[in-house]
């Protein structure tokens, strides 16, 4: 069942499945919660899982304000306080994997776990091409895009259906910027898997840099998990997926929940 929590200026939609331990589900970019349906069953058969449609996606409306995954973090905190959640785990992929990120950067008392997929912590590790595609991102860009998923989804649930260009002229002015999470990823106190593809939209590097940053694969992990990252980190890269396949993968949901149930 759909419901609005009205947090920071946003009506932000949201749905919840299932029963147990409290999972924030966080979309990508030009989607909507709708994204995790093939795998919103496994992962509802152990947790509540509160589906949520980010500010402009999905049946939440736009307001004035830029599309930026810190920003959005603070409606998800400001979400946990509405739905009185005790430290949920926090899964997003894509977009919603940097709004994942930054939620557990910024509110670490109020986040039990985090998986971060397929989300960049710098601009510059974005391989040139994919670079050069986003910066065709913008309002022009609606009229080639009106057989695609992306825009069928927004016209069947959006509030304002007509907004679309809106929405892509604001998340070209978001891909344009620079970026560089470096640091605020090295303070990260929340225990964080790091999720990506072995042909993501940067290399498989750039994921270990940032497992690097947690305290992971600098040693070996020893016979009892004595060398494995002290903040209880974790890396996956799974085979055989992209970008655009990564989030309805049934492999996306095994190592999630086996991260979400690891003890410390």
């Amino acid at each position: 069942m759909g419901n609005y929590a009205d947090v920071n200026g946003l009506h932000l939609y949201y749905e919840t499945h299932g029963a147990g331990k409290p999972l924030i589900l966080l979309h990508g970019g030009l989607a909507s919660g709708e994204m995790f349906g093939a795998v919103l069953p496994a992962l509802a058969a152990s947790h509540q899982v509160i589906l949520v449609d980010l500010q402009g996606h999905g049946r939440t409306a736009d307001i004035d304000r830029p599309l930026d995954v810190r920003l959005m973090a603070d409606d998800i905190g400001a979400l946990i306080d509405h739905l009185g959640l005790d430290k949920p785990d926090v899964v997003g992929f894509s977009m919603g994997g940097g709004v994942a990120l930054w939620t557990a950067i910024k509110f670490p008392e109020k986040v039990g776990k985090a998986v971060v997929a397929s989300a960049n912590i710098r601009r510059d590790a974005i391989y040139a091409e994919m670079l050069g595609q986003q910066g065709q991102v913008n309002a022009a860009a609606a009229a080639f895009m009106k057989d695609t998923p992306m825009y069928e989804l927004y016209q069947r649930v959006a509030p304002h259906p007509e907004y679309f260009p809106q929405l892509l002229d604001k998340i070209g002015e978001v891909l344009q910027q620079d970026f560089d999470f470096t640091e605020d990823v090295r303070g990260l106190r929340v225990p964080t898997m790091i999720v990506a593809a072995d042909a993501d939209m940067a290399p498989p590097s750039h994921y270990i840099e940032t497992f690097k940053l947690l305290d992971g694969g600098l040693r070996d992990g020893g016979w009892t998990g004595e060398g494995r990252p002290k903040g209880g980190h974790a890396l996956a890269i799974l085979p055989g997926l992209t970008h655009y396949n990564l989030g309805d993968s049934p492999l996306f949901a095994a190592v999630t929940l086996n991260f979400l149930g690891a003890t410390e």
